[in-house]
């Protein structure tokens, strides 16, 4: 439903700007900013109040211009405020901010289980320094290796040495950037512990309702396990269900992920939706008594908040529960509010309780894909108009989620790196059996046990998951079932949503000028990326790797590579730091050696640990270096020291002549450090990879 004038969607032209401040603010976020804000807040303030008060005498319904950019400029401040407001780095109490031998800290949410380890994240509560205890604030991420942390619950209170540490940034290039991940969520500091290390002090100690729903949630994952055999089946049913994504193995994560059907393993807003169908189907009868309307919407509405709650209140579920709550309340009262509108202030609710939230992908996928089904979903629908009703009937699904996959395609890419070929097909396979995974699940949590009525929705759930997984499962076998290695930039992210703008909104005005802005803007997208093609596909480079306890060489040559590593192409390591530098880099066939291998290859060769790669050369001192006087140097570009050679730079310098060192991350702190004590001695170049970015170098 495309808004004919801006008039019907006031509150999405009012978000506009206030989006824009928080984006401003995220980026430009220190306190500093915070005074000359405010007055300038202030000032917009007293400016529009003055305006109105004196509407009349000033003529200013001759300049309304002047009201609208009043309120604009407004919002646009009260997102930047907000945005700083919520920064925790900018209150003067943060933990980072105070002296603590120890720290107090409440744990704030459930603690994961993942390879032995359990990480949570907790509220520091007090800093601690020579007994002396000091209020703090701020989030901490917490790690513990100990079998006995299982028992740690929310709410927990624990004492911990203030040993923290920053965050590490991304090491290596197109690697994942999980210290900006965890900022947007207000977390700058990390902390590893073993056992002997934190005291639990208090327990039950966060907040009532939500510790109730996380505990009532254990206790239906446990009732779902009880009856469920299949481990994946039980995983899928825990997070599709109850929002807990604990145990969700990777191959069923890459099985939905690669058919363009994650979204279902996020409870959002098609799961609010059923529950809240099937709440106003149950409390129908209410609409019969005196103020029963009202009473139905009360319970409806505090059921699904406590949904949410039991969920985790993800961006999804807020979004959806806001929108519902507000549909709730209009019908109630025989309101009619614009679905833009709702969507709108679903937005500006949640923004305003937490800025960051603009920066969740989940949130922004979310949001996305509800308005394209609002504004882009009739247009698609029109594309075709069929007599038979069952065509027509399996048409509007199709139009629904191809007018989410396209609004949200650019998004996705950007992220994601991948496009799902099949999507149509597997969107339209899910509904039914996501349907009856929801409400089987549902009555089989909800009721108590009974005698075959229990086992057989359990049975029911459990064979409906199953047959979903493997009918998944199956696309993704299929050739061409994703289109990968997708690496936009943010020009080109945004190019991409110009495009779809131009060509839909075409589609529904036929203005002949939308059209030929579509072209022109495809031609501009199409350059941008052959330049880009281009300048991959002449480069030649040699990236030394910093992979931390293991070595990551690659060799670049136009659209191939050879990876020097000690790490296989399964390695979880390897996906998370060298996989996502190939596919950036366009890399189509890549072959990987052991460092201790020989290599012969059109553009590289490595004999023991000389390599010559085009007109660039590398020598690997190891700790199996022999140190043997020869009557001749040996030259090379790029000294390669790793694996902690007990062996100083002088005797090295004998028998080699270079221009750079380079030591990588496997080395140990001390090794590192007497390297770059000789290095600067010597006045030699040297890079240390060691908690240092990647060391990339040009070919010719």
């Amino acid at each position: 439903m495309i808004a004919n004038h801006k008039g019907e969607i006031p509150v999405v032209i009012l978000l506009l700007p206030f989006l824009l401040g928080i984006s401003i603010g995220i980026h430009f976020s220190s306190g500093i900013y915070l005074m000359p804000l405010a007055v300038g807040f202030t000032s917009l303030l007293i400016l529009f109040l003055l305006l109105n008060f004196y509407y009349n005498r000033f003529k200013v319904y001759k300049k309304r211009w002047l009201g609208g950019i009043t309120i604009h400029l407004l919002l646009f401040l009260a997102g930047w405020i907000a945005a700083i407001n919520n920064n925790e780095l900018n209150s003067p109490r943060h933990f980072s901010k105070l002296p603590a031998q120890t720290l107090l800290v409440r744990i704030n949410n459930e603690p994961q289980i993942k390879n032995g380890l359990i990480r949570f994240t907790a509220n520091v509560v007090a800093s601690i320094n020579q007994k002396q205890p000091a209020v703090a604030t701020g989030t901490l991420m917490i790690t513990i290796k100990d079998s006995s942390a299982i028992k740690l619950a929310y709410g927990d209170e624990l004492i911990i040495p203030g040993k923290y540490t920053p965050i590490d940034p991304p090491f290596n290039p197109a690697e994942f950037s999980y210290k900006k991940y965890m900022a947007h969520q207000n977390i700058y500091y990390q902390e590893f512990l073993y056992p002997g290390q934190y005291r639990l002090v208090q327990s039950h100690a966060g907040n009532v309702f939500i510790a109730n729903a996380l505990a009532l949630r254990r206790e239906m994952v446990q009732k779902l396990k009880q009856q469920l055999h299949d481990p994946n089946a039980i995983a899928v049913a825990s997070t599709l269900i109850l929002g807990y994504k604990a145990d969700l193995s990777e191959d069923v994560l890459q099985a939905y992920s690669k058919t363009g059907t994650i979204h279902v393993l996020s409870v959002s807003g098609a799961h609010v939706a059923i529950i809240w169908a099937l709440l106003a189907f149950m409390l129908n009868f209410l609409n019969r008594f005196r103020h029963g309307r009202v009473v139905r919407a009360i319970i409806i509405i505090l059921i699904i908040w406590y949904y949410a709650m039991l969920t985790g209140f993800s961006p999804a579920v807020c979004r959806a529960a806001v929108m519902i709550s507000t549909v709730i309340i209009g019908k109630t009262y025989n309101r009619y509010i614009n679905n833009l509108n709702i969507l709108a202030i679903s937005a500006f609710i949640l923004l305003l309780y937490n800025p960051l939230l603009i920066t969740d992908v989940g949130f922004q996928l979310s949001y996305l894909a509800v308005a394209g089904l609002v504004v882009l979903q009739p247009v698609v629908y029109a594309w075709f108009t069929f007599n038979n009703n069952w065509v027509d009937k399996i048409w509007l699904p199709c139009s629904v989620s191809i007018a989410a996959q396209v609004i949200t395609f650019p998004l996705s890419a950007f992220y994601f790196h991948q496009f799902p070929v099949y999507f149509l097909f597997s969107n339209l396979f899910i509904i039914i059996p996501t349907a009856v995974i929801m409400y089987s699940g549902i009555f089989y949590l909800l009721l108590p046990q009974i005698p075959f009525v229990s086992a057989g929705l359990a049975w029911l759930l459990e064979k409906t998951i199953l047959l979903m997984n493997y009918v998944l499962a199956s696309v993704e076998q299929l050739p061409f079932a994703s289109i990968s290695k997708i690496w936009l930039t943010a020009t080109e992210y945004l190019l991409l949503y110009a495009i779809i703008i131009c060509v839909f909104y075409f589609l529904y005005d036929r203005k002949a000028w939308l059209l030929r802005a579509g072209i022109a803007l495809v031609f501009i997208f199409a350059v941008s990326i052959s330049i880009k093609r281009y300048r991959s596909y002449s480069t030649n480079s040699i990236a030394f790797l910093n992979l931390r306890k293991n070595t990551g060489i690659v060799f670049k040559s136009s659209n191939h590579a050879i990876i020097l590593t000690n790490l296989a192409d399964t390695d979880k390591n390897y996906n998370y730091s060298i996989r996502p530098y190939l596919d950036s880099c366009k890399i189509s066939d890549a072959i990987l050696y052991k460092p201790d291998q020989e290599i012969r290859s059109a553009f590289l060769k490595k004999q023991g640990d000389f390599i010559q790669f085009r007109d660039q050369s590398v020598a690997i001192i190891n700790k199996s270096f022999i140190d043997t006087l020869s009557n001749i140097k040996l030259k090379t570009d790029y000294l390669y020291i790793t694996e902690n050679p007990k062996i100083s730079l002088a005797i090295i310098n004998k028998n080699h002549e270079y221009h750079t060192i380079i030591i990588d991350a496997t080395n140990a702190p001390k090794t590192v450090q007497l390297i770059v004590d000789q290095a600067r001695a010597q006045h030699v170049n040297y890079v240390a990879l060691k908690r240092n970015k990647s060391f990339i170098t040009a070919s010719n």
